[in-house]
């Protein structure tokens, strides 16, 4: 009998040391707060962050990533830019370094929208606060909403830096009928 019970407490440790090992660096459970990526994620829904891919990879442009946006809120948002880019949208086309680029991901709010855009016309200092510089600086994402003309995101806050990042949005699981993976969308930025 008491081997049975120091298997089971052996058995319990080693389950939560993996779970906490996992949470900490391979993969971790988010709730989405707010409408800011609407309808690509909606408020409430849970969603898994690989971690661990990010660690050992680059965000690219179309990623959906969650960021530390202070000391206690994470937000959850899309790459437009990464270092080395210039963004500019003129009456809510983007460009990256001067080649059109299309938003598949915005089509739902852009049937829906209540003004003329969503995002805008923001040229590339609007963006990037550093002085006179056109392109997005080593170390920082340029990052928007789904959902434009609720979001928070690099419009009001500006750029993040690369540290801020948690992870990469790997799949949406609750609720389940819900569930999705991919939210990288097929436009080629390059």
């Amino acid at each position: 009998m008491r081997k049975e019970i120091t298997e089971w407490i052996i058995s319990i440790v080693v389950a939560v040391a993996l779970v906490l090992l996992i949470i900490n660096f391979v993969a971790k459970p988010y709730t989405v707060k707010g409408d800011s990526m609407d309808p690509t994620l909606k408020d409430g829904e849970r969603v898994i962050v690989n971690l661990f891919g990010y660690k050992f990879g680059d965000i690219k442009k179309g990623n959906v990533i969650v960021f530390h946006a202070n000391k206690t809120d994470d937000y959850v948002k899309r790459v437009i830019g990464t270092p080395g880019d210039k963004i500019e949208y003129k009456k809510d086309q983007l460009y990256v370094n001067d080649k059109k680029v299309d938003e598949p991901y915005l089509d739902y709010n852009e049937k829906h929208k209540m003004y003329e855009y969503i995002t805008g016309t923001y040229k590339p200092e609007d963006f990037v606060r550093d002085g006179n510089k056109t392109t997005i600086p080593k170390g920082k994402l340029l990052v928007l909403g789904d959902n434009r003309e609720v979001s928070k995101d690099s419009r009001s806050f500006g750029l993040i830096d690369n540290d801020q990042v948690v992870g990469k949005v790997a799949f949406s699981f609750w609720p389940l009928d819900e569930f999705k993976f991919g939210f990288d969308p097929d436009t080629k930025y390059e």
